[in-house]
Order: structure tokens, then C-alpha cells, then sequence
């Protein structure tokens, strides 16, 4: 058992999924949800968002092989989504009072949107699933050796989102209210980057690389 390499894709997984930057958005998505429903709320979000990376982990590639749809184009397409929710989190929601209510009658829906999808099953997690569950190069025991290790980054994410319905507690609404605006600007960065990054796959343009190597396109030796 290749110990290093267990250790890189766990550490890619880790950062494509983003725990830490997953809490100021569940701080966001609770400010009007009953703290009694925090743990509830967590526990969905996460639920949701594995189903979903494991549902793209067994037949992620076979779809977009299937469609024709480049891995590109994809990227570009996930990186506008995280664009559009980071504008939300940076402005605040401009909802007319009728759906105000409805989300208000409804506590738990906003762990399916914003909190399992887009931050935590990322458009950048889910390519970076299909990547490394590569059916030509990857085999049974390798994928779901994957597997494993997202469940493992999945846990590490409830705990991480358990442990911040009790910041809420201190910091209150206007605390999550300022990081959850602070974390906007840093994921509408990470959303553009998503777009160049998608981009240059498809050779439309040639960007720089960046400065931090991406972990999916170091060789397994270094």
C-alpha cells in the first residue's frame, strides 16, 4: 500500500472539498434557521453532498463521456454557479416576502442549496472525484479505496460544521453576517479562477499557472 499516495489524494480531496471554507457558509445558511435545528441542518447537508460525490464518483465519468461533455466545460460552468452564490453572500438575498415565508416554513432546505451544493459537493470536488476514479487508469480496489477517503473528508466536514452551530452561538447573526460577506469575496476569487482554469482546458486561453501547484496535476512521486 502506496502510503504517500494515500496521503496526497486525501489531502486533495481535503482542499478540493473544502471543510474550513464550508463553515461560514453554513454560518450564513443558519442566521434564520432555530439553533435546535443547527445539528440537523449539518447532518443533511453533509448526507446530501457524500450521496451526490459518490454518485459521481461511480458514474460521474461514464455521464460526461456519455454526453460528450468536456471536463472544460464543466469547470467553467461550476466556477459561473459558484460566482452567482458567492454575489448572494457578499449582497445578501433580494427575495420577494412570499419566498421569504416559504424558506421560513421550510428550515432544512437551504442544507440541500447553498450548504450540500455548491460548497461542499463543489463543482470542483465532483471533477476532481471523476479525475481520480478514472475508470482506464484507476481499478476497482483503487476507486473505492477513493471512496473511503471522501468518507473520511465527509466526516471531518460535519465535525467542522457541528463545531460551528457554537461560534453561532457567540458570534450571533452579525458576526456570520460579516464572514459570511468576507468569504464571499474569497469564493467569487475562486469561482473566476474555476472559469480561467476551464478556460485554458479547452485551450481558449493560456493562463499563468498558479502560484501554489494544483494537487490533481502533480506527478504521484513528488
Amino acid at each position: 500500500m502506496d502510503w504517500a499516495a494515500l496521503t496526497k489524494e486525501l489531502v486533495t480531496l481535503f482542499v478540493v472539498i473544502d471543510p474550513v471554507g464550508s463553515v461560514p457558509v453554513f454560518l450564513f445558511a443558519v442566521q434564520n434557521v432555530p439553533r435546535k435545528l443547527h445539528r440537523r441542518f449539518a447532518l443533511r447537508a453533509v448526507a446530501i453532498a457524500a450521496l451526490v460525490l459518490v454518485l459521481f464518483l461511480v458514474g460521474g465519468q461514464f455521464l460526461l463521456e456519455t454526453l460528450g461533455l468536456r471536463l472544460g466545460s464543466f469547470q467553467i460552468a461550476g466556477g459561473i454557479i459558484l460566482f452567482v452564490f458567492a454575489m448572494t453572500m457578499i449582497f445578501g438575498e433580494s427575495k420577494p416576502l412570499r419566498e421569504i415565508e416559504e424558506a421560513e416554513r421550510d428550515h432544512l432546505a437551504g442544507a440541500v442549496f447553498p450548504l450540500a451544493m455548491p460548497s461542499i459537493a463543489s463543482p470542483g470536488a465532483m471533477l476532481a472525484i471523476v479525475i481520480l476514479t478514472d475508470n482506464h487508469t484507476e481499478s476497482v480496489v483503487d476507486q473505492a479505496i477513493t471512496a473511503g477517503l471522501l468518507m473520511v473528508v465527509m466526516v471531518l466536514t460535519l465535525i467542522l460544521l457541528l463545531a460551528a452551530s457554537f461560534v453561532h452561538k457567540f458570534i450571533g447573526n452579525t458576526g456570520a453576517s460579516v464572514i459570511s460577506r468576507v468569504m464571499g469575496i474569497v469564493l467569487a476569487t475562486i469561482a473566476v479562477d474555476s472559469v480561467l482554469g476551464g478556460l485554458d482546458a479547452l485551450d481558449v486561453l493560456e493562463i499563468a499557472p498558479p502560484a501554489v501547484e494544483n494537487p490533481l496535476t502533480q506527478p504521484a512521486g513528488d
